[in-house]
């Protein structure tokens, strides 16, 4: 299948994957710094954005869905690009690094460090977020304009929601709540663990926020103690989704990290 994606920019390759619930316009702040100095590629997931679901006899997985990132690479002929992913996609990421697919991985937040309690605790928290959002998806984007809702809504997954502009949080509550995908992928991705981090040889950096609600911030320690060889980052003031919290200490990371190779 072909996943929906922009690309930008001119230099080496960077392929962007978003994490759960979110759309290739995640990385809008970033988007056109990255450009700059990268060609960058910006993709939806199966079952997100302007991608189709998978059909329904494939699961969502992990691995699924790292094949279908490793197939749009292929059409594209990027020839071992920069691979940079947050949450879901940063445990995407990963594995392409595993595969030997990347020139570098760069890991927001990734998944696959957590506890049984803490996978738990995600799902209950992604399934009240949605579950809000779907009762009436345009009342909900609606909300979210406001700058004082949009706050009180959001902190879950932005430490500094207000930053936000109104349209992009519009636009990503009214994607969050209609996508297709989205059932089916928090259950598969919950079955997935971060295990061999010695396979990957490329350069690989992981940068969490220290305010991370959903992906409590302890897992990073995890993530250090599993992928020694990385170049371990913490952004200040940060949570889980940190694009606009600190749209330019994500875009020095994303820069840095596909920078090495």
């Amino acid at each position: 299948m072909t996943l929906n994606h922009v690309r930008r920019g001119n230099g080496e390759p960077l392929v962007l994957v978003h994490g759960l619930g979110a759309q290739w316009q995640a990385w809008t702040p970033q988007l056109d710094r990255l450009a700059e100095q990268r060609d960058v590629v910006a993709l939806d997931l199966p079952g997100f954005g302007g991608s189709a679901a998978l059909p329904p006899a494939e699961r969502p997985t992990v691995g699924r869905l790292t094949r279908a990132v490793s197939e749009l690479i292929d059409e594209l002929e990027l020839e071992r690009p920069h691979l940079a992913g947050f949450s879901l996609g940063g445990g995407i990421a990963l594995e392409l690094g595993r595969m030997g697919r990347a020139r570098s991985v760069t890991a927001l937040a990734p998944i696959g460090f957590w506890t049984r309690r803490e996978r738990a605790y995600e799902r209950a928290l992604f399934r009240l977020i949605i579950e809000g959002a779907r009762i009436d998806p345009e009342r909900s984007a609606r909300l979210v304009r406001s700058t004082v809702l949009r706050t009180a809504i959001l902190w879950p997954l932005c430490a500094r929601a207000w930053r936000i502009p109104p349209d992009e949080a519009a636009s990503g509550t009214l994607n969050l709540a209609t996508a297709p995908g989205f059932d089916s992928t928090l259950d598969a991705h919950l079955e997935y663990l971060f295990r061999d981090g010695g396979e990957i040889r490329m350069p690989v950096t992981v940068a969490w926020g220290d305010l991370d609600f959903v992906l409590l911030s302890r897992q990073r320690f995890r993530a250090e103690r599993a992928l020694p060889q990385a170049r371990h980052l913490t952004l200040r003031r940060c949570g889980h989704v940190p694009h606009w919290d600190d749209r330019d200490a994500v875009a020095a990371v994303l820069l840095q990290g596909s920078a090495a190779s």
